[in-house]
């Protein structure tokens, strides 16, 4: 429990520190939830935050009942042409696991290449995003994992 605190700690100095410029992407910062995994059984926060031009890095933390996981992405972010609020990203993140479902610890560590989209509702302070995020373990789970999909509402900050 303590591993998962520091690290809930290591996730938020990260966040107050991120960048803030001027971007092409749609918001400055958002604040939201996302659902994560093939069947949606992880559950977490995400804030995103936009860096230089079409750059965004964009931090979660993911929980269910015997795992914890926490990442960060940076992506390339750019806009559907006559679509308002409609973007394409692609990019690429590492992620942090802490496994406790088989009474054995584990610390998994990967990469998630993804590839998605992301609307700002142009009327209100919302953004959602849909994203393939495949993950490659390098370590206790090693190998690729196509089946990584994921969901999220946020709320735009700026």
């Amino acid at each position: 429990m303590k591993k998962v605190f520091l690290s809930l700690i290591a996730v938020a100095a990260l966040t107050l520190g991120a960048n803030e410029a001027k971007a092409q992407t749609p918001f400055k910062s958002a604040l939201g939830v996302v659902f994560d995994g093939n069947d949606g059984a992880n559950v977490g926060i995400q804030y995103k935050t936009a860096l230089q031009g079409p750059q965004a890095l964009q931090l979660q933390a993911a929980f269910n009942n015997k795992w914890v996981s926490l990442g960060a992405d940076w992506q390339y972010e750019r806009p559907f042409q006559g679509a308002e609020g409609l973007h394409w990203y692609a990019g690429v993140g590492a992620q942090v696991g802490f496994w406790t479902g088989d009474g054995d610890g584990h610390t998994l560590i990967g990469l998630r290449p993804q590839v998605g989209l992301e609307y700002k509702i142009p009327t209100i302070p919302l953004a959602l995003h849909l994203d393939y995020k495949p993950y490659l373990g390098l370590n206790h789970d090693t190998g690729f994992h196509g089946d990584g999909f994921t969901f999220g509402v946020k709320y735009v900050l700026r």
